[in-house]
């Protein structure tokens, strides 16, 4: 029998928050064993670093242009060809997802057999209230949120908490038990689901975990191990903002500013907290797959959509190109034996988010669809491998801060396309992206590499970045324009 796959995927966790990497503060033992039993790709990057488009790009292991969703376009419809689950099924895995999905519609299957959706947080309440139908975002198919009121009693409800979704400046513990709390429900339900499955075929299993998405609220018991820590000041580049007259950092949903200390403190610790927790309860499943018999026959990816800011450079969220937002935990773990990778292995090649549907076809000897853009990490394990990547290419649309950026993992360049400011960094010597390099003599070669990579890629778009000799800032991506005119109603 084919391999059963697992997919755990996490929402907003970066890249370096693993102990495995020597990170000063977070613990994550189950994590660790995972890295320990296969592969830990240290250059692993979300080309368009927010939910949606990160999201397609591993449900369809197609990059952002051939998705269409190059910023955050969310509420057009998923109707791609040929899906992860979708080709899985094909092939005679039972498949199931558990957790969130952020398609759209919201109960879009995506190829899944069956989905154990929760997406939202505050939008459920909005949107029931409002009365709004169900080809809205529709947040009322969620299947938490109903769970927790008969749970916890009907007047419970998740907004208790005095913590908005997008949030990244506050926190506090989780207000019921612990085994309330969404991270243990997806648990609950992906062990359900070894219960209920069919015996008689492979199963592919998407655990997908909300957190460490805001709002940050940990339980009482880990938010305990990191609140009184004393954590490392966040990185801030000599090209950051230095001041913030305008108070954003008081807003506690804010991209930006200078956050009062003790309230960012909370929240970074709050952070660190709920990736333990997460790390936990992947022990738990680990332990549910062993007692089930399939640990050893089950190959195990897990994966970020993209990371979280958490204060670098006095800055907040996603959607940018720096490390913080953009480099996300890869891992590839075999603990039967059965890909016959070597085990125990950090790679440094540069590896994306495409990159996961043909790593796990290719495990399930599967063949990859034509539509498939991205690169099976397998071939780079193998003893000859084949020539790979030397660079990604990212971008996202994002009003005056839309930006496009290049990097192989050990050089970063971007291009902010509105204004034409561009930023070069060395990751080897300055993996925190302190100093911008762009503007450095020694340093105008390397930056005029890179901005030539960038025309090669950019040539031909419908936007005009470029006419295939030099970049052009100013141009208005379609997904901003788009935005533009759903906001003044002309689309």
């Amino acid at each position: 029998m084919k391999p059963n796959i697992l997919l755990i995927m996490v929402d907003q966790m970066r890249g370096d928050c693993l102990s495995l990497l020597d990170h000063p503060v977070v613990d994550t033992p189950n994590l660790d064993q995972l890295a320990r039993n296969g592969v830990l790709f240290k250059n692993t990057y979300a080309a368009t670093p927010t939910c949606v488009p990160a999201r397609a790009s591993v449900l369809t292991g197609m990059s952002q242009t051939s998705t269409g969703r190059v910023g955050y376009q969310d509420r057009i419809p998923w109707n791609y060809e040929h899906t992860l689950p979708g080709e899985l099924a094909k092939a005679g895995y039972h498949t199931q997802a558990v957790g969130k999905m952020h398609v759209y519609p919201a109960r879009n299957l995506v190829g899944f057999h069956n989905v154990v959706l929760h997406d939202g947080y505050l939008h459920y309440n909005r949107f029931k209230q409002q009365n709004l139908e169900a080809d809205s975002y529709n947040y009322s198919g969620d299947d938490y949120l109903p769970w927790l009121k008969e749970q916890a009693g009907s007047q419970v409800d998740l907004i208790d908490l005095g913590l908005d979704c997008n949030a990244s400046t506050v926190a506090r513990p989780w207000h019921l038990p612990e085994s309330l709390h969404p991270t243990n429900w997806v648990v609950t339900q992906s062990i359900d689901f070894l219960r209920r499955r069919d015996p008689t075929k492979p199963f592919f299993l998407k655990m997908s975990f909300v957190r460490p998405h805001p709002p940050f609220d940990p339980p009482q018991v880990f938010f305990d191990m990191y609140k009184d820590l004393e954590l490392p000041d966040p990185p801030v580049g000599d090209w950051a903002e230095q001041e913030d007259l305008q108070r954003f950092g008081y807003n506690p949903i804010t991209d930006r500013g200078k956050v009062p200390k003790n309230r960012l403190q909370r929240a970074r610790a709050a952070y660190y907290a709920l990736i333990t927790h997460i790390d936990y309860q992947i022990g738990r499943f680990m332990i549910a797959m062993e007692e089930h018999g399939v640990l050893h026959n089950t190959v195990v990816l897990f994966v970020s959509d993209h990371g979280e800011l958490l204060g670098d450079h006095h800055l907040f969220r996603k959607s940018l190109a720096y490390e913080g937002s953009a480099k996300v935990p890869f891992i590839l773990s075999d603990p039967g034996n059965l890909l016959g990778i070597k085990k125990n292995q950090v790679v440094e090649e540069v590896v994306e988010l495409r990159d996961i549907m043909p790593t796990l076809l290719d495990a399930a000897n599967v063949e990859i669809p034509e539509t498939v853009e991205g690169k099976s990490v397998l071939n780079l394990l193998a003893e000859q491998s084949e020539e790979w990547r030397e660079y990604i290419h990212g971008e996202h649309a994002h009003g005056q801060l839309s930006h496009h950026y290049l990097t192989d993992g050990k050089e970063k360049y971007i291009w902010y396309s509105r204004t034409g400011e561009e930023q070069l960094f060395n990751l080897v010597e300055d993996p925190q992206e302190v100093t911008n390099l762009s503007n450095k003599e020694e340093y105008r070669h390397r930056l005029e590499f890179w901005r030539q990579r960038l025309v090669g890629e950019l040539d031909g778009r419908e936007e005009g970045y470029t006419d295939g000799e030099r970049l052009i800032e100013g141009r208005i991506t379609k997904a901003c324009l788009d935005h533009l005119l759903e906001s003044v109603g002309k689309k």
